[in-house]
């Protein structure tokens, strides 16, 4: 790995760990103020809270993600450096920013509808009072993207994700002043009509406060960054239509997906009240995203922007070596993120809902153990989406994302006929199931567009760490087993554990790469090694 991509990984990589770490801890915070597993009110404020988010990666997310940067790294070749194509691209980002947030407040009541078209109109009406404080967010997510991916493409990784810790901050400080006001609810059973108008604006407004702060601390390293804005509405000229033609692939790839999750939260919502439903199943995606975002993300995103310069100028050796690196690289910690997950998982759910019941904690771990099973395929798959995209192919990424929605589609429409406690871990493991397929299709697309990916010693390096991961979690599953009865009970006994099978399972995991001659595991202790020399 070459030095510059370690030290751009890790400072990514240090910022979504502080900033996953603060997620964990609000999680956990709100989980004690308002329930997760089975709780009403706590399932209310989380559809709203996700709403911002959905719509905002409906109608731009995808679409700015996939272009940006190839795109603003093309730009980057122009005289002005970019500058003129990045004050257009901001300042249309804004405009529809400003006008779809706005369309979407006075639509608010029939989004939340959308999301639990099973809910009584009580809930339905508590959900869209939170909505109102909630929705705002759009404009803040869309420019929080645009201004990191901007950083992002002039190779500065480190304030894109150092800006969540502040949006974290905020929450988790309005998350107990709500507690100190209201008082805390961990098993779930206030009623939703318990509270007034003032406990929705404390947990709404902080909410999007948080959000609001994330994007504008930006402007702060943009200008240290030698960046300066001007809004420019001329929009014509500055080849915006050929990002737009891009985008429009990214576009039908987010509708699709957001058509899956559209089945995905009436299907969990029937859960409501009596198992895992919309506030659980988000917890259990904060926990199954933490080492994504700390170890896959932070690493595919610095290898994106020389993929996309590799891409962009035909140099195909160059951007093979790179994906075969990156996804090898990646592969051997999910995996071991992945097996020691699975093992602590019943730690974990303790961590989260240190107040609940031991019913609660145990229909949570089953639902996270459910997800685990394609993480490491789910961080293997955002780098062979961020190859197509480097290749400023966004058309492939729609096909094989339709086929997994077609197959969350199909198998989420019998769960409508299971047991309500149960849907959300099976919802779990329907997704999972397709997320395998959909990374298997994704890399066979990506080797037949560029002739060849290094498949085989991909596939010989994924094999040795499967083989060395099911035996590690299995002797994590039986540590964790063991220790339960001492310290599962509580959440400061659960991190003890959590941190003894962790250990356990890398060990293990670990001294069988080593007999397995795992060539990425030498060549990762080799660099260290150098490293420790000239240090």
């Amino acid at each position: 790995m070459a030095g510059g991509l370690l030290r751009a990984s890790t400072v990514m990589a240090s910022g979504t760990m502080v900033s996953r770490v603060l997620g964990v801890v609000k999680a956990a915070l709100l989980a004690a103020a308002i329930g997760s597993v089975g709780a009403e009110y706590a399932d209310a404020f989380n559809n709203a809270n996700l709403l911002p988010n959905t719509l905002y990666t409906l109608l731009m997310g995808g679409m700015l993600n996939a272009v940006l940067v190839p795109q603003i790294v093309k730009a980057m070749q122009n005289r002005d450096g970019g500058r003129g194509y990045i004050n257009k691209l901001v300042t249309m980002c804004c405009t529809v920013l400003f006008i779809v947030t706005a369309i979407a407040m006075l639509a608010a009541p029939f989004l939340v509808w959308m999301t639990a078209v099973t809910w009584d109109a009580d809930k339905l009406a508590l959900a869209t009072a939170f909505a109102y404080w909630c929705l705002p967010q759009i404009i803040f997510y869309g420019l929080y993207t645009v201004l990191g991916e901007v950083l992002n493409a002039k190779s500065v990784f480190g304030p894109f994700t150092w800006s969540p810790v502040v949006n974290n901050i905020v929450a988790i400080i309005g998350i107990v002043v709500f507690i100190v006001i209201f008082g805390a609810d961990p098993q779930g059973q206030r009623d939703i009509h318990d509270l007034n108008q003032m406990a929705v604006a404390v947990l709404g407004g902080t909410a999007t406060l948080g959000v609001v702060l994330q994007a504008l601390i930006l402007f702060v390293s943009w200008r240290r960054a030698g960046i300066r804005f001007t809004p420019d509405f001329a929009w014509r000229g500055m080849g915006l239509g050929q990002t737009v033609r891009i985008a429009g692939w990214s576009l039908a790839t987010i509708v699709i997906m957001q058509i899956g999750g559209y089945f995905g939260s009436n299907v969990v919502a029937l859960g409501s009240g009596v198992g895992p439903s919309n506030s659980a199943m988000n917890n259990v995606w904060l926990i199954f995203m933490m080492p994504h975002s700390v170890i896959a993300i932070s690493l595919a995103t610095a290898y994106f922007t020389r993929l996309s310069h590799f891409g962009q100028s035909g140099q195909l050796r160059e951007f093979r070596n790179d994906f075969s690196a990156s996804v090898r690289q990646v592969s051997l910690i999910m995996v071991l993120a992945a097996g020691a997950a699975f093992a602590g998982a019943p730690y974990v759910s303790r961590i989260i809902n240190f107040g609940a019941t031991q019913l609660q904690v145990e229909q949570f771990a089953l639902v996270l153990k459910a997800y685990l099973i394609s993480l490491a395929a789910y961080s293997f798959l955002s780098i062979v989406q961020r190859a197509f995209y480097a290749l400023s192919d966004t058309r492939t990424p729609f096909l094989f994302t339709a086929v997994q929605m077609a197959i969350v589609i199909a198998l989420s429409l019998l769960l409508f006929s299971a047991p309500p406690e149960y849907v959300g871990a099976l919802f779990a493991l329907v997704w999972s199931l397709a997320t395998l397929v959909q990374t298997v299709l994704a890399t066979l697309l990506l080797r037949r567009k560029i002739g060849s990916i290094d498949g085989t010693r991909i596939l010989r390096s994924v094999a040795r760490y499967v083989i060395a991961a099911v035996p590690a979690a299995a002797v994590g599953v039986l540590i964790a087993q063991l220790l339960s009865p001492w310290l599962g009970g509580s959440a400061l006994p659960a991190i003890l554990g959590l941190l003894l099978v962790g250990v356990v399972v890398a060990v293990v995991y670990l001294a069988l790469l080593v007999l397995l001659r795992s060539p990425e595991l030498n060549e990762i202790v080799g660099f260290i090694k150098q490293k420790i020399r000239r240090t």
